[in-house]
């Protein structure tokens, strides 16, 4: 559900623990042949880390299982010891215990609904589909934009001292407007400074479990070809700040994220609600036609959530009138080409895109000449940026042109309505294909719920 291969808060290390069983070893106190061969070998060393992470993270999400479990770790312990020095002895033993770890890790700590989120999502359904007959253009934005929490938040981003140097931006090195003393010293002592290191970082301090401590989402834009930003949640655990822990293996530390953004690629938001004395982060991730919108709870690892899915359906025009991009002009199109375009738009889906659809058959008809009959089949391969509603022929006067439809996955403003474009070419290859803007006005259609594993949040 996450990209992995980008360490966004490399600087937040992990959190010093006196219990051996549930830390990398310390180096300093190594006296057994075991230990100082762990020591002293990289690859050692990090296998011992990993096994602290996965064992303390066991401890914390199940403490009613810590005996049965911390026996069982000491006899793994016993076992690794008799591998003295021998490197590949103590290599496997290490592989094979993270290997029996990681399915209890799995089950312990992926959050599984309970009947009051079965309850929320249908809380959520029922008043977007009273709004939807209300207003059904934007019944989804209308519900989160009432159920948004208002109060109790603070919200400040880190620094730079610098306006030409976003690489030197830090944490505030002054207690921000709206934070506590005691939360201030909290936040210092957890070191979550590092959380900017990378790119722009806000830090909302609000209470998500209800326990009267305000906890804290950092959200940290890392760019990237979809210029994703990442959202990692810490729980308030006494003097500190703890990071949420969700994945299995320490290194990939953008893995510790609740969710990712995707501001390219992709029609993703999320707004932070509160339903029946609960706190979600309701991710909403987007497509022509369809908002998907994901009820997740913030502390913990997301395997299935609940899901409110919203339908849509388009009135789909070309305006007469047209917006040169580049100069910023309006051109008119003539009375032919209007009617060939929109005569090409009826052939489209109102409620979902088609991707390239069926390409089995031409989609202009093949000349005896045509050099490769391949490119009479579709527009073209696509691109990540945009997504394909349907490709399909257009006829203006006797030459049959190949159009697409895109939208930016049904990106859609009180102001613009739908962004979607057809652009057409001549079938062999042609340098100077032409855009024309499509206007679509939406109409919800219909609510439902689910329980769904959650999509989108990496880019796919």
């Amino acid at each position: 559900m996450h990209i992995k291969a980008r360490h966004i808060l490399s600087a937040c290390a992990l959190l010093s623990i006196q219990n051996a069983l549930a830390s990398g070893m310390d180096c300093t106190k190594a006296t057994t042949s075991v230990e100082k061969t762990i020591c002293a070998d990289t690859e050692l060393y990090r296998l011992d880390t990993h096994m602290g992470w996965a064992y303390q993270g066991l401890v914390e999400a199940n403490p009613q299982a810590h005996p049965e479990l911390r026996e069982a770790q000491r006899l793994w312990m016993r076992q690794r010891d008799q591998c003295a020095e021998d490197k590949s002895c103590l290599t496997l033993s290490y592989n094979g215990r993270l290997e029996a770890l990681k399915p209890l890790w799995t089950e312990a700590l992926t959050y599984q609904p309970d009947e009051l989120d079965k309850q929320v999502s249908e809380d959520l359904r029922q008043t977007i589909d009273r709004k939807r007959h209300a207003n059904a253009e934007f019944p989804l934005e209308r519900t989160l934009k009432e159920l948004s929490i208002k109060k109790g938040v603070t919200t400040f981003s880190n620094v730079n001292d610098d306006e030409n140097a976003l690489s030197d931006a830090h944490f505030p090195k002054v207690i921000p407007k709206g934070v506590t003393k005691d939360e201030w010293k909290a936040l210092n002592a957890s070191k979550v400074e590092g959380a900017g290191e990378f790119g722009n970082t806000s830090y909302s301090l609000m209470d998500l479990d209800g326990d009267g401590l305000r906890d804290l989402v950092v959200a940290t834009y890392s760019g990237g070809t979809g210029l994703f930003t990442f959202i990692e949640t810490f729980r308030r655990n006494g003097e500190t700040f703890a990071r949420t822990r969700r994945d299995f293996d320490p290194e990939w530390s953008s893995e510790s994220a609740l969710l990712s953004i995707n501001d390219r690629g992709a029609d993703q938001a999320v707004n932070w609600i509160k339903v029946r004395g609960r706190v979600y982060a309701a991710y909403r991730n987007s497509y022509y036609g369809v908002d998907h919108l994901y009820l997740l709870n913030p502390l913990k690892k997301i395997g299935i959530a609940p899901t409110v899915t919203v339908n849509y359906r388009y009135q789909l025009s070309i305006p007469r009138t047209q917006k040169d991009e580049t100069s910023g002009s309006n051109k008119t199109l003539d009375v032919a080409l209007h009617k060939a375009l929109t005569q090409a738009l009826t052939n489209v889906s109102k409620t979902e895109a088609k991707d390239i659809g069926d390409q089995s058959r031409p989609l202009c008809p093949i000349p005896p000449t045509a050099e490769d009959p391949s490119v009479y089949y579709s527009f073209r391969p696509g691109h990540y940026s945009f997504e394909i509603v349907a490709d399909m022929p257009v006829m203006i006067g006797k030459q049959c042109y190949i159009g697409r439809m895109m939208s930016w996955f049904g990106r859609y403003s009180a102001e613009h309505g739908l962004g979607a474009q057809l652009v057409l070419r001549k079938p062999e290859f042609d340098p100077g294909e032409r855009s024309y803007q499509i206007n679509g006005q939406r109409s919800a259609t219909d609510v439902t719920t689910s329980m769904s594993t959650v999509e989108g949040d990496d880019g796919m």
